[in-house]
Protein backbone atom coordinates (compact mmCIF):
# COMPACT_ATOMS: atom_id res chain seq x y z
CA UNK A 1 0.00 0.00 0.00
CA UNK A 2 1.43 3.45 -0.93
CA UNK A 3 -1.85 6.00 -1.66
CA UNK A 4 -4.88 6.42 0.90
CA UNK A 5 -7.21 8.49 -0.88
CA UNK A 6 -9.70 10.45 1.97
CA UNK A 7 -13.36 12.19 1.87
CA UNK A 8 -14.33 14.27 3.80
CA UNK A 9 -16.87 17.08 4.57
CA UNK A 10 -15.33 20.91 4.94
CA UNK A 11 -18.75 22.68 6.80
CA UNK A 12 -19.39 25.66 9.13
CA UNK A 13 -16.45 27.57 10.66
CA UNK A 14 -14.45 25.05 8.51
CA UNK A 15 -15.41 27.15 5.33
CA UNK A 16 -12.91 29.71 6.79
CA UNK A 17 -9.74 27.53 6.83
CA UNK A 18 -7.58 28.42 3.91
CA UNK A 19 -6.22 25.80 1.31
CA UNK A 20 -2.69 26.04 3.02
CA UNK A 21 -3.82 25.76 6.50
CA UNK A 22 -6.35 23.34 5.41
CA UNK A 23 -3.07 21.35 4.50
CA UNK A 24 -1.50 21.62 7.99
CA UNK A 25 -4.73 20.65 9.30
CA UNK A 26 -4.75 17.37 8.08
CA UNK A 27 -0.68 16.72 8.60
CA UNK A 28 -1.20 17.32 12.49
CA UNK A 29 -4.20 14.95 12.46
CA UNK A 30 -3.03 12.11 10.77
CA UNK A 31 0.27 12.85 13.60
CA UNK A 32 -2.03 13.19 16.54
CA UNK A 33 -3.89 9.71 14.93
CA UNK A 34 -0.54 7.93 14.66
CA UNK A 35 -1.05 7.26 10.45
CA UNK A 36 2.09 6.83 9.25
CA UNK A 37 2.61 9.26 6.51
CA UNK A 38 5.06 9.52 4.04
CA UNK A 39 7.76 12.75 3.54
CA UNK A 40 9.69 13.72 1.07
CA UNK A 41 12.99 13.79 1.22
CA UNK A 42 15.49 16.86 0.85
CA UNK A 43 16.16 19.70 2.93
CA UNK A 44 13.23 20.60 3.46
CA UNK A 45 10.69 17.65 4.14
CA UNK A 46 7.04 17.83 3.73
CA UNK A 47 4.46 15.50 4.29
CA UNK A 48 2.89 13.69 1.17
CA UNK A 49 -0.46 15.17 0.95
CA UNK A 50 -2.55 16.18 -1.68
CA UNK A 51 -6.29 17.81 -1.77
CA UNK A 52 -7.84 17.63 -5.41
CA UNK A 53 -9.99 20.53 -6.58
CA UNK A 54 -8.80 22.75 -3.31
CA UNK A 55 -11.99 24.53 -2.03
CA UNK A 56 -11.93 28.68 -1.78
CA UNK A 57 -12.72 30.14 1.59
CA UNK A 58 -15.68 30.52 2.11
CA UNK A 59 -17.52 27.86 0.34
CA UNK A 60 -18.99 24.46 2.32
CA UNK A 61 -18.60 21.31 0.44
CA UNK A 62 -19.67 18.00 1.18
CA UNK A 63 -17.47 16.18 -1.51
CA UNK A 64 -13.88 17.23 -0.84
CA UNK A 65 -10.66 14.34 -1.23
CA UNK A 66 -7.58 14.15 -0.45
CA UNK A 67 -4.58 11.93 -1.12
CA UNK A 68 -2.10 10.67 1.55
CA UNK A 69 0.85 8.77 0.95
CA UNK A 70 2.10 5.98 3.75
CA UNK A 71 4.95 4.59 4.92
CA UNK A 72 3.32 1.11 6.04
CA UNK A 73 -0.04 -0.83 5.15
CA UNK A 74 -3.15 1.26 7.13
CA UNK A 75 -6.62 -0.31 7.00
CA UNK A 76 -8.76 2.15 5.39
CA UNK A 77 -11.79 1.19 7.22
CA UNK A 78 -10.25 2.38 10.42
CA UNK A 79 -9.12 6.25 9.23
CA UNK A 80 -12.48 7.55 9.16
CA UNK A 81 -12.90 7.17 13.20
CA UNK A 82 -9.13 7.57 14.00
CA UNK A 83 -8.97 11.27 11.91
CA UNK A 84 -12.79 12.47 13.18
CA UNK A 85 -11.27 11.96 16.98
CA UNK A 86 -9.01 14.57 16.42
CA UNK A 87 -10.56 16.74 13.78
CA UNK A 88 -11.59 20.34 14.59
CA UNK A 89 -15.28 21.72 14.31
CA UNK A 90 -16.80 21.44 10.88
CA UNK A 91 -13.83 18.71 9.17
CA UNK A 92 -15.94 15.30 8.96
CA UNK A 93 -13.93 12.13 7.32
CA UNK A 94 -16.10 10.46 5.50
CA UNK A 95 -14.86 7.56 3.59
CA UNK A 96 -10.62 5.83 3.14
CA UNK A 97 -10.17 3.43 0.24
CA UNK A 98 -6.73 2.76 -1.57
CA UNK A 99 -5.64 4.45 -4.59
CA UNK A 100 -8.61 5.84 -6.47
CA UNK A 101 -9.60 7.73 -9.83
CA UNK A 102 -6.97 8.85 -11.68
CA UNK A 103 -7.03 12.69 -10.95
CA UNK A 104 -7.54 13.34 -14.83
CA UNK A 105 -10.60 12.04 -14.91
CA UNK A 106 -12.10 14.62 -12.58
CA UNK A 107 -14.34 16.55 -14.98
CA UNK A 108 -17.44 17.98 -13.54
CA UNK A 109 -18.73 19.30 -10.26
CA UNK A 110 -22.03 19.65 -9.22
CA UNK A 111 -22.81 22.72 -6.54
CA UNK A 112 -25.72 24.33 -4.72
CA UNK A 113 -25.56 28.17 -4.40
CA UNK A 114 -28.25 29.94 -2.64
CA UNK A 115 -28.83 34.20 -3.00
CA UNK A 116 -29.93 36.25 -0.69
CA UNK A 117 -32.15 39.15 -1.50
CA UNK A 118 -33.96 41.61 0.65
CA UNK A 119 -37.18 40.32 -0.59
CA UNK A 120 -39.20 38.19 -2.06
CA UNK A 121 -37.02 36.29 -4.75
CA UNK A 122 -39.47 34.91 -7.19
CA UNK A 123 -39.86 38.39 -8.58
CA UNK A 124 -36.27 37.77 -9.62
CA UNK A 125 -36.65 34.81 -11.33
CA UNK A 126 -37.43 35.16 -14.88
CA UNK A 127 -34.62 37.46 -15.40
CA UNK A 128 -32.21 35.61 -13.88
CA UNK A 129 -32.94 33.25 -15.70
CA UNK A 130 -32.77 35.18 -18.96
CA UNK A 131 -28.99 36.12 -17.97
CA UNK A 132 -28.12 32.12 -18.14
CA UNK A 133 -29.81 31.67 -21.21
CA UNK A 134 -28.21 34.81 -23.41
CA UNK A 135 -25.50 33.42 -26.17
CA UNK A 136 -22.57 34.71 -24.01
CA UNK A 137 -21.92 35.77 -20.14
CA UNK A 138 -18.99 37.06 -19.67
CA UNK A 139 -17.20 37.95 -16.47
CA UNK A 140 -13.27 38.73 -14.85
CA UNK A 141 -11.63 35.28 -13.88
CA UNK A 142 -8.45 35.39 -12.20
CA UNK A 143 -6.47 32.69 -13.26
CA UNK A 144 -2.56 32.17 -12.08
CA UNK A 145 -1.85 34.39 -15.24
CA UNK A 146 -3.57 37.16 -14.08
CA UNK A 147 -7.44 38.27 -14.48
CA UNK A 148 -9.44 38.21 -17.96
CA UNK A 149 -12.58 37.94 -19.39
CA UNK A 150 -14.22 34.42 -19.39
CA UNK A 151 -17.45 33.03 -21.13
CA UNK A 152 -19.06 31.56 -18.03
CA UNK A 153 -21.71 29.95 -20.54
CA UNK A 154 -19.84 27.05 -22.42
CA UNK A 155 -18.51 25.26 -18.99
CA UNK A 156 -21.58 25.73 -16.90
CA UNK A 157 -24.89 23.91 -16.80
CA UNK A 158 -27.77 25.12 -14.65
CA UNK A 159 -29.87 22.29 -13.52
CA UNK A 160 -32.41 24.33 -11.69
CA UNK A 161 -33.60 27.76 -10.58
CA UNK A 162 -36.02 28.11 -8.11
CA UNK A 163 -37.20 30.53 -5.27
CA UNK A 164 -37.54 29.92 -1.65
CA UNK A 165 -38.65 32.66 -0.02
CA UNK A 166 -35.87 35.91 -0.22
CA UNK A 167 -33.85 33.23 -1.89
CA UNK A 168 -32.65 31.97 -5.18
CA UNK A 169 -31.25 28.48 -5.30
CA UNK A 170 -29.35 27.28 -7.75
CA UNK A 171 -28.35 23.83 -8.83
CA UNK A 172 -25.48 23.85 -11.40
CA UNK A 173 -22.47 21.76 -12.56
CA UNK A 174 -19.50 23.06 -13.56
CA UNK A 175 -16.12 22.17 -15.17
CA UNK A 176 -13.71 20.74 -12.68
CA UNK A 177 -10.55 20.39 -15.60
CA UNK A 178 -8.98 22.96 -17.48
CA UNK A 179 -10.95 25.44 -17.08
CA UNK A 180 -12.13 24.98 -13.69
CA UNK A 181 -15.30 27.02 -13.15
CA UNK A 182 -15.64 28.11 -9.51
CA UNK A 183 -19.53 28.10 -8.38
CA UNK A 184 -18.96 31.27 -6.49
CA UNK A 185 -17.78 32.98 -10.23
CA UNK A 186 -22.14 32.58 -11.24
CA UNK A 187 -22.57 34.90 -8.64
CA UNK A 188 -19.83 37.57 -9.85
CA UNK A 189 -21.36 37.13 -13.35
CA UNK A 190 -24.71 38.38 -12.03
CA UNK A 191 -23.04 41.14 -10.25
CA UNK A 192 -21.01 42.01 -12.90
CA UNK A 193 -23.91 41.79 -16.03
CA UNK A 194 -26.81 42.64 -14.25
CA UNK A 195 -25.92 44.75 -11.24
CA UNK A 196 -29.87 45.22 -10.15
CA UNK A 197 -30.04 41.23 -9.83
CA UNK A 198 -26.59 40.82 -7.43
CA UNK A 199 -27.92 39.15 -4.59
CA UNK A 200 -27.35 40.81 -0.92
CA UNK A 201 -24.99 37.66 0.42
CA UNK A 202 -24.55 34.79 -1.58
CA UNK A 203 -23.47 30.78 -0.34
CA UNK A 204 -22.06 28.22 -2.41
CA UNK A 205 -21.77 24.31 -1.56
CA UNK A 206 -20.18 21.97 -3.70
CA UNK A 207 -21.84 18.40 -3.72
CA UNK A 208 -20.53 15.79 -6.50
CA UNK A 209 -17.18 15.27 -7.94
CA UNK A 210 -18.07 13.24 -11.21
CA UNK A 211 -16.34 11.83 -14.04
CA UNK A 212 -16.63 13.15 -17.71
CA UNK A 213 -19.96 10.31 -18.02
CA UNK A 214 -21.63 11.47 -15.06
CA UNK A 215 -20.69 8.56 -12.67
CA UNK A 216 -19.52 9.66 -9.47
CA UNK A 217 -15.44 10.62 -8.90
CA UNK A 218 -13.67 9.06 -6.02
Amino acid sequence: MDKIRLSYMQTGRAIWISHLDMMRMLQRAMNRANIPIKYSEGFNPHAMISILLPLSVGTESYCQLADIRVREDVDPATLPGRLNAVMPEGIEVTGAWEEGSKAAELQRLRALCRWEYDGPAAEKLPALRALFEREQLIVQRRTKRGEGPFDLLPHTRILSMEAEGNAVLVSCELSAAEPVVKPELLGKAVEENAPELAPRAARCRRVRMLKKDGTEFR
